[in-house]
């Protein structure tokens, strides 16, 4: 990787501890802040899988005790980021992605630490990689992906006014643009028409960007099939109105070029 690039970075101030030594190609990041037993249920189930990737938390400051040092060594996680910086998803992804890439991870693959996804489904996205795929997209709306208890307005917002203005934008067909259980390789990430590592990407704009831009760049997309199950009865949610304006907001930016290099 090329210092000089690395260089120009703009990463949020963080706390980083190491538990273990890097052992494999690939990396899991997991964005996190104050998802209690969902998360801890999580990686319970993670280390159940025995997978061949590093674990690596990117937390927003957590403080219900979920990412207590001892439980974490516990279940194999190899590196704690604790942010300590403004911002809120996207932040916390930079700090995460980062590391990452400075560590060499030739892929990374992110899954939400809310507990929503089914982690078997990990093993996809470590096979894509491998098939050289440059972004992977989990998707719970094609063959074989299940959506569970989705709410209403979400499902409308995806694949009514996300989806469609992704793909029209990035050239390819996307069908679950919101899903944050995605996969990237080394070589997207560290590309310099991209360049992710800009502290505009504050909420969840990157995640709406890196979908666009891989396929205005031409790499290599595919779309993997993913179960997200949403507890029945009142969803546990931190968007809130004004959250889903911004989001709104960061969409239309996003596919008219505002945050292209």
């Amino acid at each position: 990787m090329d210092k000089q690039y690395e260089q120009n970075w703009q990463i949020p101030k963080h706390k980083k501890i190491e538990f273990f030594k890097k052992k494999y190609k690939y990396c899991l990041c997991i964005p996190v802040i104050n998802e209690g037993e969902r998360f801890k249920k999580e990686l319970r189930i993670i280390k159940s899988l025995k997978l061949p990737v590093d674990i690596i938390i990117a937390d927003g400051g957590s403080n219900d005790g979920s990412t207590d040092k001892n439980f974490l060594k516990k279940n194999n996680i190899r590196t704690l980021l604790i942010k300590q910086d403004k911002g809120k998803l996207s932040a916390q992804l930079r700090m995460g992605y980062a590391y990452a890439l400075k560590e060499n991870y030739q892929g990374i693959i992110t899954i939400d630490g809310n507990g929503k996804d089914d982690p078997n489904d990990i093993k996809k996205f470590i096979k894509a990689l491998n098939e050289g795929f440059d972004y992977i997209q989990g998707s719970r709306f094609i063959k074989g992906g299940k959506a569970i208890n989705t709410p209403l307005l979400r499902l409308i917002g995806n694949r009514i006014i996300h989806a469609p203005l992704i793909s029209l934008f990035s050239g390819l067909w996307l069908t679950d643009t919101t899903n944050g259980f995605r996969a990237y390789s080394q070589k997207y990430l560290l590309d310099e028409r991209v360049l992710p590592f800009r502290d505009i990407f504050l909420n969840y704009e990157l995640l709406f960007y890196l979908s666009v831009r891989a396929g205005q760049l031409g790499y290599k997309v595919i779309e993997v099939p993913v179960t997200r199950k949403y507890p029945k009865g009142k969803v546990p949610t931190k968007i809130n109105i004004i959250g889903y304006f911004n989001i709104l907001l960061s969409l239309l930016k996003v596919v008219f070029g505002f945050y292209n290099p």
